[in-house]
């Protein structure tokens, strides 16, 4: 492929050969607009995300593999190992970011522009194959007794990891034995599933159509039935607060019905004593009977409404039903003798 290449090359009438290359004499550089920076020491390159990140521009996120054309430059070295940077523009957004490599931790490390989404962890709790770093290697290349105990470890772990090996076996064996059978069941379930998401679809559909809304459902759950079950019973008002608004609807009645709503009408009733009146006691029979028929001159009560405003009778009580006490006024005028 080289070689046909090169023998497809154009070679103009006047070149000289001893120029030197094609490339040379024609002034070009082999990489054409790839090194149209050159001169500053960055070359165009094609460069693959090495993780998952997160662009601080459009605050979307970019996918591990995604390539760009990002700028390479050498910022450094670490021992004999350059250090190199590339700079590449978000392909949704006009936001650069900046990566580097980091040769310590065989690693590539966000200078600017994104942001990492963690996905790390520690291999050695997910019981995975962990390269010994070079401090261990030298360890087990100089210590004869390190390297006994380091393979008495890795013996026993061998010897524990068997049962779940041969479980997983097992169960790999039983499941994929008939590989049309598992397939079929699959098929079937993804099928049921598939069924169930659409007849879900379609009930949510209606219910935005028939409340006018254009907002995502979330699936239900026993959760929500059971809080919007208790959000429906539960009163908005408490016992206490019923009986205390029950208790002041009484209290603010009026007693009487009345056009006029700020005044109220009371009964009161008048002591012969506050009249000035003055009961003797009977010493003999004849007295009594002489005050027994002055007690049948008397005149006649006579019972009067006197209206009041902003006025209550002391230990009077307001509930309804209860009967007040009449004012009882005596009429003068009719003959009563001055003895009484």
């Amino acid at each position: 492929m080289g070689e046909r290449k090169g023998q497809n090359l154009y070679y103009p009438p006047d070149y000289d050969p001893k120029a030197g290359g094609l490339n040379k004499w024609q002034g070009t550089h082999a990489l054409r607009e790839r090194a149209r920076k050159i001169h500053l020491g960055i070359l165009i390159i094609r460069f693959e995300m090495p993780y998952n990140i997160w662009c601080d521009g459009c605050k979307n996120h970019i996918g591990m593999g995604v390539r760009y054309n990002a700028e390479k430059k050498k910022v450094g070295m670490y021992y004999s190992t350059p250090v190199y940077q590339f700079r590449m523009k978000c392909h949704l957004c006009d936001n650069h970011f900046e990566i580097k490599t980091d040769p310590q931790n065989l690693d590539y490390e966000i200078v600017s522009g994104a942001r990492r989404q963690e996905n790390r962890w520690d291999p050695t709790q997910n019981e995975q194959i962990v390269p010994e770093t070079k401090e261990v290697q030298r360890k087990l290349f100089d210590d004869a007794m390190y390297k006994l105990e380091h393979g008495a470890k890795d013996t026993k772990a061998a010897e524990d990891a068997k049962p779940v090996l041969g479980r997983l076996f097992q169960r790999n064996d039983s499941v994929w034995r008939d590989d049309f059978e598992a397939n079929s069941r699959l098929r079937a379930q993804f099928r049921t599933r598939k069924k169930e998401l659409k007849l879900q679809e379609e009930k949510d559909n209606a219910l935005l159509v028939r409340s006018s809304l254009a907002v995502a459902l979330l699936p239900e759950s026993d959760n929500d039935r059971r809080m919007a079950q208790l959000m429906r019973l539960h009163s908005s008002k408490t016992v206490h607060e019923k009986d205390k608004e029950r208790r002041n609807a009484i209290l603010n009645r009026p007693v009487l019905p009345s056009t006029s709503s700020s005044k109220s009408t009371i009964v009161a009733k008048l002591e012969p004593k506050s009249l000035g009146i003055v009961k003797r006691s009977a010493t003999s029979s004849g007295e009594v009977s002489t005050k027994q028929s002055v007690e049948e001159k008397r005149p006649k009560v006579a019972t009067i409404v006197v209206p009041e405003t902003n006025v209550e009778e002391p230990n009077a009580s307001k509930t309804e039903g209860e009967t007040r006490p009449q004012l009882l006024l005596c009429n003068y005028g009719s003959g009563s003798s001055d003895s009484d």
